[in-house]
């Protein structure tokens, strides 16, 4: 904190003496605490320093909302492949800042694992092509020949980009269960293996996929989530390396599935005109009549046992008042409940009508995404 002052109250003494600017740069400002942050704002605000921050996390959740509302915030993507093969053969070629004084002499399949293996970074690949260069004796007419073996040795293996807490780990997620409801198995293998060599933790990978068997498989084939909570136990009891089987099966199971997210839509629904504030009484018939004096206050009145009717079924009023939250698809099992529903509804005073449209309390969530951080 005190080389921080130190630095900006140096900045404002060049801004009043010689009418200097400072620009100042933070490397991973992310590590700076709130009170640092805080100590930046005023001399951000007034001019004397131009604030350069970088950062490897997100800024909207690791740095101060008062320091990103008052900054231009840029994206850095990774380079291409095409473009890091372009970054070595410059530096092979510049004799100053390069290996250009060696006679340097690289197999176009090197290049093109360096730059596939460095995954976007171009400091990566360079390194990698300098320590290829330095630990590669040159051969009896002088020049030093890169071969695709020596590529691999000098980069080694892969290190897959994922950080615990920060984007990559909720766009890998994201990814995961985008896949399973998008009904591609492979895409879904894919980003479940990332998270598995990443060391992701498999009750959290577990907890997504539950959420997204009820979500977006829901009825249309229930075993989804009765496989899904099996997956989960079972990958919890035996732990990583084995655990990766039974959610991949999980994985597979719930990508290839018939699809309907006819549950969240109904309790969507229903939650949003309980929260309108037109909250429904209980039916005389439904109240509790267990408690002496309840018959008196003519609970339970009228009330039919659905068992003692045929079908075990009643047309009786559940609810007080005509509504429909749930309207089942024709997909998978969910086809049969839809049959068997309408019959139902046929049977009762205004269920067989169209529903009248109902917004429901939010859109879809987008629970495995950065909405539900932490």
């Amino acid at each position: 904190m005190a080389d921080l002052r130190r630095e900006l109250a140096g900045a404002a003494n060049r801004l009043t003496n010689a009418g200097q600017s400072t620009i100042l740069f933070i490397d991973e400002i992310h590590r700076f605490n709130k009170a640092q942050q805080d100590v930046l704002l005023p001399d951000v605000e007034n001019g004397t320093v131009r604030l350069i921050g970088a950062t490897t996390h997100n800024p909207f959740f690791f740095v101060n909302s008062p320091l990103v509302s008052r900054s231009q915030i840029f994206e850095l993507q990774p380079l291409t492949e095409a473009e890091l093969i372009l970054l070595l053969r410059r530096a092979l070629a510049d004799p100053e800042r390069g290996l250009g004084q060696r006679e340097i002499d690289v197999e176009e399949a090197a290049l093109q694992h360096l730059a596939r293996v460095a995954d976007g970074d171009a400091r990566k690949a360079l390194n990698a092509l300098e320590i290829a260069a330095l630990t590669t004796p040159p051969e009896s007419d002088g020049r030093i020949r890169i071969s695709l073996t020596v590529a691999e040795q000098s980069i080694q293996k892969k290190a897959v980009v994922y950080d615990g807490d920060g984007d990559a780990h909720y766009d890998t997620i994201s990814a995961f269960i985008k896949s399973l409801r998008g009904s591609d198995p492979d895409a879904a293998l894919y980003w479940l293996a990332k998270m598995i060599h990443a060391g992701e933790d498999p009750r959290f990978i577990a907890r997504r996929m539950i959420i997204c068997a009820a979500e977006d498989v829901g009825l249309a084939e229930p075993m989804a989530l009765v496989l899904t909570q099996a997956a989960a136990q079972a990958a919890e009891f035996v732990g990583w390396p084995e655990a990766r089987i039974p959610l991949a099966e999980a994985a597979i199971y719930l990508a290839t599935a018939h699809k309907s997210n006819s549950s969240l839509l109904a309790i969507d629904a229903a939650l949003a005109e309980v929260r309108s504030g037109r909250t429904l009484p209980v039916p005389e018939a439904l109240r509790d009549a267990s408690y002496a004096g309840a018959k008196r206050l003519g609970h339970g009145e009228g009330y039919q046992y659905a068992h003692d009717h045929p079908g075990h079924f009643v047309a009786q009023d559940y609810l007080g008042a005509v509504r429909r939250y749930y309207e089942p698809t024709e997909q998978g099992s969910e086809k049969r409940i839809k049959e068997r529903l309408e019959q139902w509804r046929q049977l009762l005073p205004g269920r067989n009508l169209a529903p009248a449209p109902v917004a429901p309390a939010s859109s879809p969530a987008e629970g495995t995404a950065k909405g539900t951080r932490g």
